[in-house]
Order: C-alpha cells, then structure tokens, then sequence
C-alpha cells in the first residue's frame, strides 16, 4: 500500500526522474542504502524503486510505529522498526536478515539521522553507522548504493515550513532524481566496509545531482 501511495502521490508533488545503473534495477535479496536528507526520502525512493518493480522493506526510526494510521500499515507491511540506543537495537538487523533471506530488498540510510540544517540545498552524506556494513556481513547480500536529489524542496526545516513545503509542492513541481548503482560486496572489517559504502552512495547521489540539473 505505501508503495502504490508513494508512486501515486510523489509524481503530483515533484517532477520524479530516476536513473539505473543496471538495467533491470536492483535484484532481488538486496540492501538498498540510500543519503537521507529529507523526511519526504522514503517516499521519492520508494516511488523511483516502483518503476522497477522493486517493493522494498524499510529500516525506519521505531517512533514512526507510534503513529495511529501509520504505524498500522508498517506494521502490516513488514517494515522493520529501529530502536537506537535501547537493549533491542540489534533486532532491526534480524528482521532485516529474515527479509533479504525471503527475496525482499531492504532499504536503510546510512547516517541514521536527518542533517540539523534548515535551507532547501542539497550536501554530501554525511558520516555513515555501521548498520548495512554489519547487515552485508551478516547475509553476504549485494549492496545497492542509491543517491536521491531534491527532496528537501517538497519539505525541510522546521515543523511550519515541512508543512507549507508540502502544501505548495504541486504547485512548484520541484526537480527530484533518484540514481540507482552498481551492486557491491562489502567484505572486510565493518571501518573500511562502512567507508567504502559511504563513497558509493556519495557517488550515487552525484550522479542525481548532475542529472537533476539537466
């Protein structure tokens, strides 16, 4: 249902663009981990991985499963609650393990936070957590780095300009482009994995900043 949400509503809100790296897009089994910018990121995401078919299982923050309509459906969906900092933190990477071992992609962001910054432009990912470098170790699942571009113009900064970000949206129909990359194995002690993983979604997110300013 979020999926068909995403793809319905994200095209009204922005101009989607999306391109690949590999033609069919990614393969099934694998951890998608894309830059988060942007509380709008799922949805640009999701809505680009729907063109290729591809219905992922999210890796989100668990306060999103206190929410009354919301926390329904990912529940129902599957989605995988995350809960930093607690005594079951490391559950999210079981459930995460249990998904990529039935077929499902997962998608995670590597930073595990939102940027503190409140202007609309766009910056490299910035320091990225262990958790798909320890998720690739655990599964030997392709890594799928994944760049998205333009999201903080649908909705950034504080609570009454995310609120008046989404309301304009369809009338602005900002630029938004998600790239997705080349699959890669990420073996090797989880510093230098959790380093290489976040060039390759550095990279991916370049490559939809160029295509998003043509």
């Amino acid at each position: 249902m979020l999926s068909r949400i995403a793809a319905a509503v994200v095209p009204v809100a922005g101009r989607l663009t999306v391109t690949s790296e590999t033609a069919a897009g990614p393969g099934a089994g694998s951890i998608l981990v894309a830059n988060h910018t942007s509380l709008a990121d799922p949805a640009v995401v999701i809505a680009a991985l729907r063109r290729y078919r591809v219905e992922p299982v999210v890796m989100a923050t668990a306060g999103l499963w206190r929410l009354p309509l919301l926390g329904a459906a990912l529940r129902r969906e599957g989605h995988i609650p995350v809960r930093r900092g607690t005594a079951r933190a490391a559950e999210c990477l079981d459930a995460a393990a249990a998904a990529l071992a039935a077929g499902r992609c997962v998608l995670l962001y590597g930073e595990g936070r939102l940027p503190e910054r409140t202007d609309v432009g766009e910056a490299a990912p910035g320091p990225f957590r262990s958790g798909p470098a320890r998720l690739a170790a655990m599964t030997g699942a392709p890594l799928v780095p994944v760049g998205q571009a333009g999201s903080r113009r649908l909705c950034s900064g504080g609570v009454a300009k995310q609120l008046a970000g989404a309301v304009t949206a369809p009338l602005r129909r900002p630029g938004l482009h998600v790239h997705i990359g080349v699959p890669m194995r990420v073996p090797g002690p989880l510093p230098e994995a959790t380093l290489r993983i976040r060039a390759a979604v550095n990279s991916a997110w370049e490559s939809a900043i160029r295509a998003q300013s043509r």
